[in-house]
């Protein structure tokens, strides 16, 4: 396959991925103000701290009220990753591969991206409760429509590998922001605001029914475990790896356990160690520098995949 085919079809899918994720920490902040108790200050910050954009939102707005964040994650169109931004690059990616996906795919990826336009001209932020739940349905769409209409050769894998790589990354940011950012005050710890905002925190991952039938109560640890290491849950970083490393054996034609390229060891390297890591040796060496670690390694990860399909000398 030609490097810029793989590239814009992996990019296309991390776009699509990344807008979801910004709608779903959004959403989920909107509904946690509605369940808060009165009088307690609302928690806007954190979410561009979420993003790793604090300079760039400073540079834009003079202050972080609700109505700049909303703007600044949602419909700033000079801000690369808001949800229109994101959804202007995954339809152009979208458009410069039309011969190689699915005509289903670029009808859907082109609807979703008019969709989130029209909602930007209008420019209705008290009407962002229904804005952000079609924003994650008409992701889920282009997901499914992907994995039924094209076929599962190298283009989809990487495809696959830009999903699964963008989501492992944004649910290592929203634990890292909610474990040191969110909560007010150590004194909250083990209250009913404390359980309010783990459970926006499974919600924002869609990870909150699921967690629920594998245990009855929602503590830290056992929040934080499901959404690292669980192997089945979908959006944990654990199987996100698990999928990923999956995809790139299949695209450089490596046995499982073994690698050839930089890319396949950085991944390979980094699942295994997952493989191997308790909850408590987590907590051990602190959550955050975790979470700090692995995000830098996952950068690591694009990078050498970058480097070993997509940079390809010219001739």
């Amino acid at each position: 396959m030609l490097s810029r085919v793989a590239d814009s079809i992996y990019w296309l899918n991390r776009y699509v991925e990344r807008a979801e994720n910004v709608a779903r920490f959004v959403d989920v902040n909107l509904n946690l103000l509605l369940d808060a108790p009165s009088g307690m200050e609302q928690q806007w910050e954190p979410l561009v701290r979420t993003t790793g954009d604090q300079a760039m939102f400073q540079a834009r707005y003079d202050e972080a009220t609700a109505e700049n964040i909303l703007r600044f994650l949602t419909f700033d169109r000079e801000y690369p990753n808001s949800i229109i931004s994101c959804l202007r690059s995954a339809r152009e990616n979208a458009r410069s591969v039309r011969e190689i996906i699915s005509s289903e795919m670029w009808e859907q990826v082109n609807s979703f991206y008019l969709m989130v336009n029209e909602a930007a001209d209008v420019g209705l932020l008290s009407e962002l409760h229904n804005f952000f739940p079609d924003v994650k349905m008409a992701s889920h769409l282009f997901a499914g429509v992907m994995d039924a209409t094209m076929s599962h050769n190298e283009g989809w894998h990487f495809g696959q590998l830009g999903r699964l790589l963008e989501r492992a990354d944004k649910t290592a940011r929203i634990l890292d922001v909610k474990y040191y950012i969110l909560l007010p005050s150590v004194t909250d710890v083990g209250s009913p605001l404390d359980d309010l905002q783990w459970i926006a925190l499974l919600k924002s991952a869609s990870a909150y029914e699921m967690y629920r039938k594998c245990q009855y109560r929602i503590t830290p640890k056992g929040v934080t475990e499901f959404l690292i290491l669980n192997r089945e849950f979908p959006r944990s970083i654990q199987f996100c790896l698990l999928e990923a490393e999956r995809s790139l054996h299949c695209i450089s034609g490596t046995p499982a356990g073994t690698w050839r390229t930089a890319s396949d060891r950085a991944l390979g390297r980094l699942r295994s160690e997952l493989d191997y890591l308790t909850i408590e040796e987590i907590t051990q060496q602190g959550l955050h520098e975790f979470l700090d670690n692995l995000q830098t390694r996952l950068n690591t990860v694009s990078e050498k995949i970058f480097a070993d399909f997509f940079a390809l000398e010219r001739a």
